[in-house]
């Protein structure tokens, strides 16, 4: 993409040949509708090799299409001065240390005060034009959960970084603390992971009776051993929603301070509700931390490979349990 002024000129590329003028422009300002675009396009704003677009109008791979935009964007984020640690930024690509407590993205209950209002101020600050970057969302974390995670700034790297999350081309790892000593140095967990079969909240299970489930694999491999507690590295081959936290609880370690999964597929009660929310453990949340991340560059192919340092309270909960 080229740009000058509020006039950007883009070139169709392979994935995009045979799309509508409107959907191929929408893809790359994701912050503007369709019909916006053929808004744009009724008023001669969009060109095709230099000729007016018709709102109907066919793209073609390596056609050179010119917009000018004359709106402001109308599917912003919020912007939000929310501080955040960035390990590493590129014209398309935006790698974070996400602070625990933090949703990534608007959802339910948390529809301001995420990571994606804090990253779109941070590209409102640093782009051509407040809201012509969209956070591109490839993979999420829980509120609870620290550590590294990936955003895109473009059309091509999103569609190039997700498909390689699609295709379990990426490599991710995790820092968990976990309840009681896990004997074996290394261990892989084969457990298909679904709905919890008896529960009304949105809860996950290993057991046999999970509803709807799929294939899920963890490699665990012990970092350190304490006295009552054990450090380990846990690497995903599958991305299914709380799956290191089922696993590991299915094996009879469940992390520590976890809210809801206890040892051997057993769920907290109801009855402990007041603890689950008012947690006073060693860190008050959920021991998880998601500590590295390997993928190949979206655009130019090379290999990338990030660590997210541990935060504080995961530091102060290790030096804890190892003076016991």
């Amino acid at each position: 993409m080229t740009q000058s002024n509020q006039t950007f000129e883009l070139i169709v590329d392979s994935a995009s040949h045979g799309k509508r003028i409107d959907q191929f422009l929408t893809r790359h300002f994701r912050n503007y509708s369709p019909q916006r675009m053929l808004r744009l396009a009724s008023f001669g704003c969009i060109e095709v090799n230099e000729l007016r677009a018709t709102s109907t109008q066919i793209v073609y791979q390596h056609q050179r299409v010119t917009v000018r935009l004359l709106d402001p964007p109308d599917k912003l984020y919020d912007p939000e001065p929310i501080d955040f640690e960035i390990i590493f930024e590129d014209p398309w690509l935006i790698v974070i240390n996400k602070p625990v407590g933090l949703v990534a993205h608007p959802v339910g209950q948390f529809d301001a005060g995420t990571l994606a209002n804090a990253v779109q101020h941070h590209l409102d600050q640093t782009g051509v034009a407040r809201g012509l970057i969209r956070p591109g969302i490839v993979h999420r974390l829980d509120r609870e959960t620290s550590g590294v995670i990936v955003m895109t700034k473009e059309h091509t790297a999103h569609r190039g970084l997700m498909s390689q999350f699609e295709h379990h081309q990426t490599s991710k790892s995790y820092l968990a603390l976990v309840e009681g000593i896990v004997c074996e140095d290394e261990q892989f967990i084969d457990k298909p992971i679904g709905r919890l079969a008896d529960w009304t909240c949105p809860l996950m299970s290993a057991q046999s009776d999970a509803r709807q489930a799929k294939s899920a694999y963890t490699y665990v491999s012990v970092i350190r051993r304490f006295a009552k507690h054990t450090l380990v590295e846990a690497s995903l081959f599958t991305g299914r929603q709380h799956q290191i936290r089922v696993h590991l609880a299915s094996i009879g370690h469940p992390l520590v301070d976890d809210p809801d999964y206890a040892a051997h597929g057993k769920i907290k009660s109801e009855s402990d509700e007041a603890r689950r929310i008012n947690r006073v453990g060693l860190l008050g949340r959920q021991a998880l931390h998601a500590w590295r991340i390997t993928f190949n560059h979206p655009i130019d192919g090379r290999m990338l490979w990030f660590e997210a340092a541990m935060p504080t309270d995961f530091v102060n909960a290790i030096d804890t349990i190892g003076r016991v």
